[in-house]
């Protein structure tokens, strides 16, 4: 269970940051859920080739919850993904807003 709390602790630091700086779903919460959403959909399609090619296998762990959603696919995955996801869409628009900042700044001195 420690590994799922620590998952969603880690989901809500990144909520902040996107509330403070208004980067994804406090801009557009629209297309960033379809964004995450479709992340976490090819993602699961990876593990899911990778579980049936027999490559990724579940390994008992005492933090996790034990509960599997489909052979070899622990509960966590999905959180785990969503968290990647949503931590790939802040990076993009994290850059995004400061190139934009710098090329403000660079139009305002000339």
């Amino acid at each position: 269970m420690t590994y799922l709390i620590l998952l969603f602790a880690a989901e809500a630091c990144l909520a902040v940051v996107d509330w403070k700086f208004r980067l994804c779903f406090w801009r557009s919460p629209g297309p960033a859920s379809a964004v995450v959403v479709a992340g976490v959909g090819l993602f699961l399609a990876w593990d899911a080739v990778a579980i049936a090619a027999g490559v990724f296998l579940h390994g008992a762990s005492p933090l996790m919850t034990g509960v599997l959603l489909a052979p070899e696919l622990p509960l966590e995955e999905p959180v785990f993904l969503a968290f990647f996801s949503y931590s790939a869409l802040l990076l993009f628009a994290a850059a995004e807003l400061i190139a934009s900042r710098i090329c403000a700044r660079m139009e305002a001195r000339r």
